[in-house]
């Protein structure tokens, strides 16, 4: 085994397990890595999104309509299963949750009517994982399609963000998904697609082997920085506590210099941000039920 491999007393060096919602989290704010994966008991997160319980209806929709028997995937099943399922956590109030389930049934029944309900997908919230000498990796896909003699990566989006060729090409996970599916099912897998429900529009974008490698080897180095605080953590840290006796900000003096934040906008949307001084400064906290009506807002601008 080579010698970058061994640990402590020549023992093998423990993988970094990891799901690409883990390495992104150390990519988008150390602090927030911290308090989702270190901290233990995790500090209370702030209210349900629900944007987050607009995704989720649509995503257990689809996949139980492609669980059904051939006969029974029509467009008004799909209508049906997502009122069935319509998750109502983070809204305004029982009027706005209405709203926006019947705006979710209109999306996936839309999405439907387009499928050809025999085509069956290789995988429906499939589990892949893969590893290296480095990293064990895994995920779950929404839908995994065999086309040809390819397999295709399908991810479902929600929000009102129009997305890009550009979003799916530099998507870590949606590459990460690829590679592990190839491995899994033994078949080439390079063509990843965003599938917009608001729009109907897909996004898609055909990797090489060589771009594939590239995002395992940005996946890597992720890890590598994630792993080496993990273990600062472990050794040198101590668990955070409250200022006081109360839920409320945490001093993280002790920690910033393995996991500093990152202050921005995004802070906004943060589920500890009440724990993090800095992200409060940096925007202001919004209401659970925000992104939706900034999409109502927009739509009727």
């Amino acid at each position: 085994m080579p010698a970058e491999q061994l640990g402590f007393e020549g023992m093998p060096r423990r993988l970094y397990t990891c799901t690409p919602s883990r390495l992104n989290t150390w990519l988008d704010c150390p602090r927030r890595y911290r308090m989702t994966y270190l901290d233990r008991p995790a500090p209370p997160k702030g209210a349900p999104w629900a944007h987050n319980s607009v995704g989720a209806s649509v995503h257990n929709a689809l996949a139980a309509w492609w669980r059904l028997p051939l006969a029974e995937r029509t467009t008004e099943m799909a209508g049906t299963l997502l009122i069935r399922g319509w998750l109502t956590e983070g809204f305004r109030d029982d009027a706005q949750s209405a709203a926006w389930r019947d705006r979710a049934r209109g999306m996936v029944e839309r999405y439907v009517d387009r499928l050809d309900p025999s085509d069956e997908p290789m995988g429906v919230e499939r589990t892949v994982a893969t590893r290296t000498d480095k990293i064990a990796v895994s995920g779950r896909i929404d839908r995994l399609d065999a086309r040809d003699s390819e397999l295709v990566v399908v991810d479902y989006k929600t929000g009102r963000h129009i997305l890009t060729a550009d979003d799916a090409r530099g998507s870590l996970a949606l590459a990460l998904y690829a590679i592990a599916a190839s491995r899994v099912l033994r078949r080439p897998c390079h063509r990843v697609e965003l599938h917009h429900m608001p729009t109907g529009e897909v996004a898609a974008w055909d990797h090489t082997d060589e771009s594939l490698a590239r995002h395992l080897r940005r996946a890597e180095q992720i890890a590598a920085e994630a792993a080496a605080a993990d273990e600062a953590y472990k050794t040198r840290l101590k668990v955070p506590k409250p200022r006081t006796g109360e839920p409320g900000p945490v001093d993280h003096t002790p920690y910033d210099e393995v996991f500093p934040p990152t202050p921005s906008n995004l802070c906004s949307w943060c589920d500890y941000a009440r724990h993090c001084p800095e992200g409060q400064q940096a925007a202001p906290r919004k209401d659970p039920w925000s992104a939706l009506t900034a999409a109502e807002a927009a739509e009727n601008s």
